[in-house]
């Protein structure tokens, strides 16, 4: 029982490379080519918007997720996990489109709160890489129920997603003004 349990890790663990790889990679190339040539289509201009309103649902499904799994409701986190994994990937086909299609925006503040936010985004851009492989692997172990790797995983995985939900939404709201569409 012991090999398939590694089999299935080993598989899992791949999985997770690859998808960390792929995702990173495609973002980091995204972010140095040219945007769009000519005025965006209106509902490429309310993608922001939604990139927002997808990391804060996915914020409150985590939170939701934690306060179910430390009630001992494990139906119920796992839901809220399931949850948390559609709007982040809904988050993610709607940035890369985004990014895709549009220049980055500068930030215009000065003073404090550029540095504020140039901090913010920095920390947010950090750990949104790391947090791909550490929600895959802790999404992994929960399915495959290895509670005790899978409580492992979470102890880091679970404070920096809330962290990388949370600045996400922060850097839009503090950006938004900027936007010259």
């Amino acid at each position: 029982m012991k090999k398939f349990w590694e089999k299935i890790v080993h598989y899992h663990v791949r999985t997770v490379i690859v998808v960390t790889i792929i995702v990173n990679v495609l973002i980091a190339i995204l972010s140095f080519l040219p945007g769009y040539v000519g005025e965006l289509p209106n509902w490429i201009t309310r993608l922001p918007l939604l990139n927002a309103s997808m990391n804060s649902l996915t914020f409150i499904f985590l939170l939701l997720a934690l306060i179910a799994i430390l009630k001992g409701k494990i139906l119920l986190h796992q839901r809220f996990i399931y949850a948390a994994f559609t709007t982040t990937s809904i988050f993610l086909i709607s940035y890369i489109t985004f990014h895709f299609t549009a220049e980055s925006t500068p930030y215009g503040g000065t003073g404090i709160l550029a540095i504020f936010y140039y901090v913010i985004l920095i920390s947010h851009i950090i750990l949104a890489v790391v947090i791909v492989p550490l929600a895959l692997m802790a999404f992994f172990t929960g399915i495959k129920d290895m509670r005790e790797t899978h409580k492992k995983w979470v102890h880091w995985t679970m404070p920096l997603w809330l962290y990388v939900s949370a600045t996400g939404v922060l850097v839009y709201v503090m950006i938004s003004p900027y936007y010259t569409f």
